[in-house]
């Protein structure tokens, strides 16, 4: 199999892990001369006012700050940093952040550093731009800074081409698909982002408290060249008297959002799966809710449902919904065994396809003999299985990969076990981003692959890749006794 290991440090890492040096600090009580001095010392462009005794951060002091409140306002050297200081653009996040999330969190307040605390908010780090950008191999910093400057769709239409040009470039030389995926994904989420910024300034929203979800696909990190919008907001309604007057005015900004991500390459999900619809733009307590319907209900729908909405994410807005709604959703599925059994009875009708010869088995669309569709038997059984370990497991991770490492240590999988079908998901996807690459493709075609154009490597590696997904699911056989 593919070697993957030296590309897990990437855009998934942890913060605490990238952390190139130790921060530079002063005390509320240090004079803005004193600021300076540490700083030109210390060779940084910033230095951060931190608390002594806790150690917790209260303002951020740099050349930009120097220059505007200092220099160009004759500002007496003497005064207290705290009076030059930014403390309304100061943002952290924790150390077990990833730098996924860093670099979203700086494209959305338009930052060039993000504080990385500790569980007790004390201080232990700084993450740049730069440093995120080491962790890609080209681009992300030049169409990261396109989408900050568009100002509208057209501008966003191009930068969206330009991520679509450079993943195919990537590709060709030779990047594994995982940080591929990684790289589509950030640049995909920092384009929602400004569509979602443009898109505010028409609307008059109320002042609560909302979310926009990712889900599917998009929610699990794990975007092709070929995929569709799979969304839905959470907003905060105390009273549920008001939960319908309140869709409503959400309905027409949503409508606005989904339609502006159309136009830049990204399809209306022909399931209506959108925040546009009146049935995803939902209260907290409605949510919960669906879910809990879901989860206690045997029909297929609900299982379909599952293998979607289970997969959410925060992109924009109080993530602390979204976040509430995983811890509760959670709790509910670990004590629900009997869905978790239904979910793997669901999983288990697609099959990877191997006969008993271990030889490819094909499906019987007579439109597209002797084919293949990998993602749904080739992606799929790994997705599946890793979404059930993960909810029996309290895993709160969504991508595939993530919630194999996490789930498979609680399921006493051995790291070897893990590391294949690990490299086993990722093949596949490698094998769907190459067939759709060239694009003229329909949905119907987009993951069909013949194997006999495979080469005998791949060929004999995608069969590898399929033996590991049989593995998987001959493992929720054996948990829920199927």
């Amino acid at each position: 199999m593919i070697e993957f290991a030296a590309t897990h440090q990437t855009m998934y890492s942890p913060l605490a892990a990238i952390i190139r040096r130790q921060p530079v600090t002063v005390p509320p009580a240090a004079t803005i001369l004193q600021a300076m001095r540490i700083m030109d010392e210390a060779k940084v462009g910033s230095v951060v006012v931190a608390d002594p005794e806790s150690g917790r951060p209260v303002g951020i002091f740099t050349l930009r700050d120097l220059l505007k409140r200092v220099a160009l306002d004759s500002c007496d050297r003497n005064q207290p940093i705290t009076s030059v200081m930014s403390s309304d653009r100061l943002v952290s996040l924790g150390d077990q952040a990833t730098a996924y999330q860093a670099a979203l969190a700086m494209a959305h307040h338009r930052l060039r550093h993000i504080l990385v605390v500790d569980a007790a908010g004390r201080l232990i780090g700084i993450v740049s731009q730069n440093d995120l950008y080491a962790l890609q191999r080209v681009g992300i910093k030049e169409i990261s800074g396109e989408i900050r400057e568009a100002s509208g769709v057209p501008g966003l239409k191009h930068a969206a081409g330009e991520i679509h040009r450079l993943a195919g470039n990537m590709l060709a030389q030779g990047i594994g698909a995982e940080p591929l995926s990684q790289f589509i994904s950030t640049l995909n989420d920092i384009l929602t982002l400004r569509v979602i910024e443009l898109t505010l300034a028409e609307f008059a929203l109320p002042e609560i408290s909302w979310c926009w979800i990712a889900l599917g696909s998009e929610g699990r990190f794990e975007q092709t060249f070929s995929t569709d919008q799979d969304n839905g907001i959470i907003f905060e309604c105390p009273d549920e008297a008001e939960a319908e007057p309140l869709r409503q005015i959400f309905l027409p900004f949503a409508m606005a959002v989904n339609s502006k991500l159309d136009a830049c390459g990204f399809p209306l999900c022909r399931g209506n799966i959108m925040a546009g619809n009146p049935a995803w733009c939902l209260s907290l307590p409605e949510w919960r809710r669906q879910f809990y319907g879901w989860i206690h209900e045997a029909e297929p729908q609900a299982l379909l449902n599952a293998s979607i909405f289970f997969d959410f994410r925060p992109l924009y807005g109080e993530a602390h919904l979204a976040d509430s709604l995983r811890d509760w959703l959670l709790d509910v599925t670990a004590a629900n065994p009997l869905f978790l059994r239904q979910m793997a009875v669901n999983a288990l009708q697609c099959r990877p396809p191997l006969g008993l010869f271990r030889d490819f088995v094909y499906d019987h669309a007579r439109q597209f003999p002797h084919t293949i569709e990998l993602k749904m038997f080739g992606s799929r059984p790994f997705v599946d299985a890793a979404r059930i370990l993960a909810l029996a497991n309290g895993v709160a991770h969504t991508s595939t990969a993530l919630r194999l490492r996490a789930a498979g240590e609680h399921a006493r999988f051995s790291s070897e076990d893990i590391a294949a079908l690990v490299q086993a998901f990722y093949f596949i996807q490698l094998l769907r981003l190459r067939h759709q690459q060239g694009g003229g493709h329909s949905d119907e075609t987009a993951n069909r692959i013949d194997p006999g154009r495979l080469n005998e490597l791949d060929r004999q590696m995608l069969k590898q890749s399929f033996r590991q997904g049989r593995k998987l699911q001959q493992r929720l056989e054996l948990d829920y006794r199927l």
